[in-house]
């Protein structure tokens, strides 16, 4: 890729000549938009963006801003020199032959027939489309000369205007947007920051207080949906009677506008609904599962005490996210060069449609040599886009996917080396005889250390098991893409039935890795030999499983929803300026769910990289717990290495007195 590959084909856009528009130190330093000669022969924005449009493309330095024909510009050239002027800039480089006929100029495509009012975009001239009254208009007109003696309605460009508007209305939007972002990105910051302190607070509060910050968790979930539930109705209630407010999201469509939609009571009552099932969704869960949780919480408290011994582990997240970052900078780099590795391939354009050459490959080196010009006045040989027919460019999609395999592998063993640094160090403060003096210097460095140079191979195996399932799933999901609309019924249920298959085995693999990577860290054995002996250690303790484990994991994703919950209101009081003593301090926004949205998730993210290191830290003591109670019995000889709170808790034998 980085022999073949390059980027500049994805940056600047490309002329019928192969060149780039814009590129530095070349003739078209200065033009960095292409122009389209005819724009009415191309059939659709994508036609475009794909440099497949049947008509001399230009590098121009800007856009035509006003109508003109060539047939009226060389006909006043005399005495309107300026108009010829500019609209030469719109022709080949270097014509300035006005006294040539205009059936050459047209049939050789040295100036094209008209320009119409336009505007840049993605790097391309685009009609200059709106709509006045409801009517389609380019410049306040609806008609136009095309330059070939007839005058035509601006809706025949209806084809590409309905493309085009789309893709403008989505650029608006998107303009919008990052405007948004470059005015709040301070408090978005803010907020996030807000986020990680409180994930800090709890994680360091949850060592003393673990069983009421966790009922805090629960009860402070419940009320951020039960105030949504209210805040819904008052808006629904507060809506009955305002006109247009009863009609329906199919009423009015789609918009861009979010603010449009909540003006209608239905999407109140919607959001109101969703809450409310919910709401009751999780009270019922917490009143079938009340022991249950009492029970880990008292596992997490113990929890809370091995990350108070060993606080590092806290900032871990943050390694395992560079590591990610730097995976994901590999392919998307590889993959952007892999993309265009192609060659520039150039084929006949010709004005007469029974020119039998039309539409094949040439080469512009060679083309005036050839007989092609004389069969077909006119025919030119124009650049039309990167690839080739190399055994290399035939394979460029299985290079894709090869480079996707990579980039899956390499973020599966980031995590995978992740989760045994944490095992290790918690697995050292476990079997610790003596509470703290017996935990290692360093533990979590240690740790690193071990899994860097004794267990690299076991785990880029987990990781490399795991990413095989995932790539299966990502050709699964292309297929299903491509077999859209075409596909009989049987062949949808079998790639849904794969699909689902797949979805299952991906789940389960994660769920024996992370334990053989703890019973790794633990033992030092291979990844087979481990991942066999905590499936069945765990089988062993299933109801301590799926007690335990699950009801530990549903216990802080409450704590990451309460998180990046408070974070959310407190957002959305302030971008919405409902807080008085900031209201003068809210920037102005477009639209203030972009900062508030970003907020919540990336709250979510911050939460989820510290609470996931407490997961762990639990998950490695449950296994550790397990493995001591099958291998020590309480006795002298075999003293447990759990701590008296943890046996009572869990355990059924008595616990002898520890060793001094």
């Amino acid at each position: 890729a980085w022999v073949h590959g390059d980027p500049r084909k994805v940056i600047y856009p490309t002329d019928s000549y192969g060149q780039f528009c814009g590129q530095k130190e070349t003739l078209n330093e200065n033009k960095t938009i292409l122009f389209y000669f005819n724009i009415l022969k191309c059939a659709s924005p994508v036609v475009l963006i794909n440099l497949q449009c049947p008509t001399t493309q230009l590098c121009v330095s800007k856009c035509p801003d006003r109508f003109a024909t060539y047939i009226d510009v060389q006909a006043s050239y005399r005495y309107r020199p300026d108009q010829w002027n500019y609209f030469r800039q719109f022709c080949k480089p270097g014509f300035n032959n006005p006294r040539k006929s205009v059936v050459q100029v047209l049939r050789d495509e040295d100036c094209p027939s008209m320009i119409i009012p336009s505007r840049p975009f993605l790097k391309r001239c685009f009609p200059d489309f709106s709509t006045k009254n409801g009517v389609l208009t380019v410049a306040n007109q609806t008609t136009f000369k095309d330059g070939r003696g007839k005058t035509r309605n601006v809706t025949d460009l209806r084809e590409a205007a309905n493309g085009i508007n789309n893709v403008l209305d989505a650029r608006s939007v998107g303009m919008k947007i990052f405007e948004d972002y470059a005015i709040s990105w301070y408090w978005i910051l803010i907020g996030l920051f807000i986020a990680m302190v409180l994930s800090l607070l709890f994680l360091v509060l949850l060592r003393f207080t673990a069983g009421v910050l966790f009922w805090i968790f629960i009860f402070g979930v419940i009320g951020i949906i039960g105030y949504g539930i209210w805040h819904c109705y008052w808006e629904y209630d507060h809506l009955k009677g305002i006109p247009g407010s009863d009609l329906t999201v199919y009423d009015i469509g789609f918009q861009t506008d979010f603010k449009v939609y909540l003006q209608l009571r239905q999407t109140w009552l919607a959001f109101m609904i969703i809450l409310c099932g919910v709401e009751v969704i999780i009270i019922l869960m917490l009143i079938f599962l009340r022991n249950r949780i009492r029970i880990a919480i008292a596992l997490l408290k113990e929890g809370s005490r091995a990350i108070g011994y060993i606080t590092s582990t806290l900032f871990y997240p943050i390694v395992t996210f560079i590591l990610i970052a730097i995976c994901i900078s590999y392919w998307a780099v590889t993959a952007v060069f892999l993309a265009t590795s192609g060659e520039p391939v150039y084929k006949v354009m010709a004005n007469q449609t029974l020119c039998k050459y039309a539409n094949l490959t040439c080469d512009p080196e060679t083309f005036n040599t050839t007989n092609v010009t004389k069969l077909c006045p006119g025919a030119q040989c124009t650049f039309a886009f990167y690839g080739g027919e190399s055994l290399y460019h035939k394979y460029i999609f299985i290079f894709q996917l090869a480079n996707a395999f990579v980039f899956l592998w390499l973020v599966n063993f980031a995590i995978a080396l992740g989760q045994c640094t944490l095992a290790g160090a918690f697995a050292s403060y476990y079997w610790a005889y003596r509470k703290p003096a017996d935990i290692p210097l360093w533990p979590l460095f240690s740790s690193f250390g071990r899994a860097i140079r004794y267990h690299t191979g076991s785990l880029a195996f987990g990781a490399l098991i795991l990413a095989i399932v995932q790539l299966i799933r990502v050709i699964l999901e292309y297929l299903d893409h491509k077999l859209k609309g075409t596909q009989n019924s049987f062949t949808r249920f079998l790639l849904c039935c794969l699909k689902c298959c797949f979805w299952c085995l991906e789940k389960f693999l994660k769920f024996i890795n992370r334990n053989a990577y703890i019973m790794i860290a633990i033992y030092g054995k291979n990844f087979c030999t481990s991942a066999r002996e905590a499936f069945f250690l765990l089988m062993r303790n299933v109801v301590r499983v799926a007690v335990l484990d699950k009801v530990t994991d549903f216990l802080l994703f409450l704590g990451k929803i309460l998180v990046a919950g408070g974070v959310g209101v407190l957002a959305f009081f302030f971008f919405t300026q409902r807080i008085p003593a900031f209201a003068q301090e809210v920037p102005t926004l477009n639209y203030y769910w972009v900062p508030l949205l970003t907020v919540i998730i990336g709250s979510y993210l911050v939460a989820h990289g510290f609470f996931s290191v407490y997961a762990m830290c639990v998950d490695t003591l449950f296994l550790c717990f397990c493995e001591d109670l099958e291998r020590n019995d309480g006795s002298t000889a075999k003293p447990y290495f759990m701590s008296a709170s943890l046996h009572r808790i869990l355990g059924k034998k008595k616990l002898s007195p520890k060793k001094a």
